[in-house]
């Protein structure tokens, strides 16, 4: 496992020729989970993107799980993103595909080859996650939160260093929120790295933990008062 999980010094992040954030320099270790939080706008989705390698990073230098992301080729990127879960807002299953095939997709583009082990492992995923017994099912069949704990499941697949949930919770009624939290945080405590995008205030007074802000082309730490 990396020893820094992220590691960014002096890094500016452009969307084309538009300076998003500049000067940014953060460090996170293996087991802490961040959140990230900011207006609609602010940045937050151009750096979790710069990140996973969807923005190329063009100015200053930055480390994540054990891959420099300055002048990263385009052939390292598929190694790295096994390395990065990523929770959707919206989900992004396959609306053809059960969830089992949904995970059974994942993992052969992925280069799994073995049946039988990739059958165990959408088993285990599942069993993480409370899906097992939905494996079967469409995605229309299942409700908000359910499909969010099998985006969970699939960004589990790949036994991740770091999770990125990005606005994780956005789409849920308030008690599946506390569900999908509850479970985000139990991954976390299990080891691994979890950085979370959200909007939500009252999850972040309900569970603290690290909290970063976007704002005015920078990012800076939090500190929460405590009640």
């Amino acid at each position: 496992m990396s020893q820094i999980i992220l590691q960014l010094n002096g890094i500016s992040i452009y969307h084309g020729k538009n300076l998003i954030l500049s000067d940014i320099d953060l460090s996170i270790e293996p087991g802490e989970f961040v959140y990230l939080i900011g207006k609609t706008g602010s940045g937050k989705s151009s750096f979790i993107k710069t990140i996973y390698a969807d923005l190329p990073l063009i100015s200053g230098t930055g480390t994540v799980v054990d891959f420099e992301l300055k002048d990263l080729k385009e052939s390292q990127i598929p190694f790295l993103r096994r390395k990065i879960g990523i929770v959707f807002q919206d989900f992004q299953l396959l609306p053809d595909r059960s969830v089992h095939d949904n995970l059974l997709f994942v993992l052969k583009a992925t280069g799994w080859k073995e049946k039988a082990r990739m059958k165990d492992k959408i088993d285990s995923v599942l069993d993480k996650t409370g899906m097992r017994t939905k494996a079967f099912k469409m995605p229309h069949q299942l409700s908000g939160g359910e499909q969010q704990r099998v985006s969970i499941a699939r960004a589990l697949l790949n036994d991740p260093e770091l999770i990125i949930a990005d606005e994780p919770t956005g789409n849920l009624d308030p008690q599946t929120r506390l569900e999908i939290m509850e479970l985000l945080q139990e991954i976390n405590k299990r080891g691994r790295t979890v950085i979370m995008a959200t909007h939500d205030y009252g999850l972040i007074q309900r569970f603290p933990g690290r909290t970063l802000k976007v704002e005015n082309n920078s990012i800076f730490e939090v500190v929460q008062k405590r009640a």
